[in-house]
């Protein structure tokens, strides 16, 4: 009698580029939402390099344009050494307690190879992925601190910022040990872990860091707006892959998240170019960009978890508030007057992000939640709470997220205090006042824009005919 053949696996029937191997292509992975989070979390990186840097460095007076661009640069590389020797695992490895991992590596292609801890796809991706996020927060906080900042003073700050108060957040929060991901709270993206954390830690480091020169407060002209647009450009592009990439494969929600997020920043800056023309008479371009980014900034917590109109009103919400904290309420706070915000992060991050995270406890819809969480379904939004009759689950809801915006409140306060307080033991805060007098060329014998022959200052002496005419040209170079 003769035995039956052993049916071919599924997978038989794909095409041979399709097919799962042992050693490349395990079974466990999906070479599409790999190819698709690798995409995304260049995307991201995009948006700080070279995104922020030519934003940060078209955005400010022109003396700055260098010391600012490399502070961003510096901090893209500064977190990546950190993150893969002990960021990583802080933020996502094994539980030491229930806001904090174990200490540990992730460069041993042992684990970098296995399955990473949600997704079909990899460690090696997981790391990379969530590593240009930790790197893009760090980078919005040097926003605050732009024109004055020691650069030295910059380099501590970096790697203790991010070990004592990112991982603390992104485990608390993302990590599925962490105490507040486990109670229910709703933090999509990261408006919680990246833009209320960089908004608030810039807000306080600045006010230990100091204002800049009384004359840069006054007047600080960006040196080249279409520059600035440049890379506000990047951002928003960049952002596709910065909701889009949450769900960890490419879904249904990961293309409503990316839908979402760009229909609620198109609001968010019609809404605020609107309000400029009202108030004040004239369309500001620099004010476009800040209502783009608080549009991106608000949806982050909730991309993937709110319908399309609900990104709607969150995008007026997010153009309007943050408009009014910046215009109105700012120019009367003596605190906020005093704290020299220099891209003022905390209107445009600490709000738009704590504000995101509010309106996702009302508009979050529990069909999305359950497809984005999968068996954790008790995520339900106070208004759908009201609509099904479960006020229980709508008020608990909206207060995890209020109880998140309190948690990284205070975490960064009290983290970013002692962080700029034990710095300023070893290197001065800021720069002296002759450095930022000087601006680029004394912090890094380096300047922006050549603006004679190969790289040579003009030198108006050799060209004046007489005293009149010599001070003319002293007055258009000062200009």
């Amino acid at each position: 009698m003769s035995q039956l053949a052993t049916p071919p696996p599924p997978y038989y029937y794909l095409p041979i580029n399709l097919r799962p191997d042992t050693l490349g292509n395990p079974d466990w992975m999906n070479k599409g939402d790999n190819a698709w989070q690798l995409t995304a979390a260049t995307l991201v990186g995009l948006q700080s390099v070279p995104g922020l840097i030519i934003l940060y460095g078209g955005a400010v007076k022109k003396k700055w344009a260098v010391n600012s661009a490399f502070m961003a640069l510096y901090a893209f590389a500064c977190v990546l050494i950190c993150w893969v020797c002990w960021g990583y695992q802080l933020s996502f490895g094994d539980q030491l307690i229930p806001i904090w991992g174990k200490v540990n590596v992730a460069l041993e292609q042992k684990y970098l190879l296995r399955q990473a801890f949600l997704g079909n796809f990899p460690n090696a991706t997981m790391v990379f992925f969530q590593f240009v996020f930790a790197a893009i927060t760090l980078v919005l906080i040097a926003g605050a601190l732009l024109g004055r900042m020691n650069f030295y003073a910059w380099m501590l700050f970096v790697p203790l910022w991010l070990t004592f108060s990112y991982t603390v957040g992104a485990y608390s929060i993302w990590s599925l040990n962490g105490w507040l991901s486990t109670a229910g709270m709703i933090d999509y993206s990261g408006g919680y872990v990246i833009h209320l954390s960089s908004g608030i830690a810039g807000f306080t480091a600045a006010y230990w860091v100091g204002p800049r020169m009384t004359k840069d407060r006054q007047n600080f002209p960006p040196n080249n707006i279409l520059l600035m647009l440049a890379g506000a450009g990047l951002l928003w592009m960049g952002w596709t892959g910065f909701n889009g990439g949450d769900p960890y494969m490419a879904s249904t929600d990961a293309s409503l998240a990316v839908l979402n997020t760009h229909v609620c920043t198109a609001a968010s800056l019609l809404t605020w170019l609107i309000l400029d023309i009202v108030f004040f008479g004239k369309p500001s371009v620099i004010g476009a960009v800040q209502g783009m980014i608080t549009g991106l900034v608000c949806i982050t917590p909730a991309a993937g978890v709110v319908q399309g109109w609900a990104a709607i009103l969150m995008g007026i919400c997010s153009g309007g508030i943050p408009w009014f904290t910046m215009m109105v309420v700012h120019k009367k706070s003596e605190l906020l007057q005093r704290v020299d915000d220099t891209m003022a992060v905390f209107h445009t991050h600490a709000i738009a992000g704590s504000l995101g995270g509010i309106l996702t406890g009302l508009f979050a819809e529990p069909n999305l939640c359950n497809i984005f969480y999968g068996k954790y379904a008790d995520y339900l939004g106070l208004f759908y709470g009201f609509h099904l009759g479960d006020f229980r689950r709508g008020f608990r809801q909206i207060g995890l997220q209020l109880l998140g915006v309190l948690f990284v409140v205070v975490l960064n306060v009290v983290m970013t205090s002692l962080i700029c307080l034990l710095i300023q033991v070893f290197v001065p805060l800021r720069m002296s006042e002759e450095d930022m007098e000087v601006g680029d060329e004394a912090a890094h014998g380096e300047e922006a824009y050549a603006i004679w022959g190969q790289g040579e200052r003009l030198d108006s002496t050799r060209f004046a005919t007489n005293d009149l005419e010599l001070g003319s040209k002293s007055q258009i170079q000062m200009t």
